[in-house]
């Protein structure tokens, strides 16, 4: 009895570890039905989207019987080791490498964009608003493509820049030609220019003016040029200068006045304030009666009273009369008509010769 009792137990436990042992294979034989059975899988790779059946249950396993490259760059949404089971959808995009030059570095990255904007949207590069990139943003994209952002960097300046001043020379008639004077010194103005530099990664590469501003204005320096004629004292002994001819008579002359203006004068009040019950009425100041064609006043300083002169377009005169206002290289003709000395005025740039006390002859 103690015998069946043994054996009993014995059996009941080798039937156990029977029954466990068959459990686990079936278990297993059907894990392997499981992952052999044809499985019907979605593959998209970069946007194409292509079905079919596989006995495969992981990823690397489908890839390589699909003949499907991956690189560890390229995005997939499931893992190469992954177990897949039917109606699965896998996409794969693969990535595209690019030299990136990018603050002072060169480095390849990937990306799946197609064109450089996008790339370096998706690489999260932050472009300033003068920033370049080359080539440019809607350029596309081949393996390899070098790339390089540029940063730009503009500011803004100011120069400094004096204001030459100007000479000018006005004439003087009271000053000694050949003479000049000073009358007001000259001073430099001041012009602001705005500047405005560019850097191209931290180089200057242009620099311009792009406004400018008057701060303070030049003054001129004013210079008196002398224009007086100096006084040559004359005498009847003075030798003569050269000789001309004029209207056929050949004379000669001790001095030649240039740029000589002319007035005209009468006998009359409007001229003399004296009229013919006068007893100086027509008398001139060297006491020779006025005489129309003949008769001058003169500055005594340039032309000697008594001496006679040559007028280009008038002919001889004498040199008879004086006057308060005629000065320097002036001379008042007579005239006997009070209107027609009024109606002569006032005429510029005659050249008169002066001749000696005595008056040429065509002789």
């Amino acid at each position: 009895m103690t015998f069946a009792l043994r054996w009993k137990h014995g059996n009941l436990r080798m039937i156990t570890i029977i029954t466990l042992l068959s459990f686990a294979m079936t278990f297993m034989f059907l894990m392997m039905l499981h992952g052999t059975a044809v499985k019907r899988v979605s593959l998209v790779v970069d946007g194409q989207e292509r079905k079919f059946q596989t006995r495969e249950g992981v990823l690397q396993r489908i890839l390589d019987e699909q003949g499907i490259a991956v690189s560890d760059k390229d995005r997939l949404s499931h893992g190469l080791d992954s177990s897949i089971k039917s109606g699965d959808r896998i996409t794969i995009t693969h990535t595209t490498p690019l030299q990136l030059t990018m603050d002072g570095e060169t480095k390849t990255v990937y990306t799946v964009s197609k064109t450089v904007g996008a790339a370096l949207q998706e690489l999260n590069v932050t472009l300033g608003e003068l920033d370049k990139v080359i080539p440019a943003p809607d350029s596309e994209l081949a393996t390899d493509s070098p790339v390089k952002v540029v940063r730009v960097k503009k500011e803004q300046g100011e120069l400094q820049e004096a204001i030459a001043f100007d000479t000018v020379k006005k004439n003087e008639p009271q000053l000694l030609k050949g003479k000049e004077q000073v009358v007001q010194e000259g001073q430099e103005g001041l012009k602001i220019k705005k500047t405005e530099k560019v850097f191209e990664d931290g180089v200057l590469v242009s620099e311009q003016v792009v406004g400018e501003a008057v701060q303070t204005e030049s003054k001129q320096r004013i210079v008196a040029v002398g224009t007086k004629s100096p006084v040559v004292a004359l005498s009847a002994s003075s030798p003569n200068v050269e000789e001309v001819t004029k209207n056929g008579v050949n004379f000669g002359y001790k001095q030649v006045i240039k740029n000589v203006t002319l007035t005209a004068y009468s006998a009359g009040p409007d001229s003399t304030g004296k009229d013919e019950s006068h007893p100086q009425y027509g008398v001139t100041s060297s006491g020779a009666k006025v005489t129309e064609g003949r008769t001058i006043a003169v500055d005594p300083k340039v032309i000697p009273i008594g001496w006679w002169v040559y007028i280009d377009g008038l002919g001889f005169r004498r040199a008879e009369d004086t006057g308060s206002a005629v000065k320097g290289n002036k001379i008042d003709v007579y005239f006997q008509s009070d209107s027609y000395a009024d109606r002569f005025g006032t005429k510029r740039g005659y050249t008169v010769y002066v001749i000696g006390p005595k008056k040429p002859s065509a002789d």
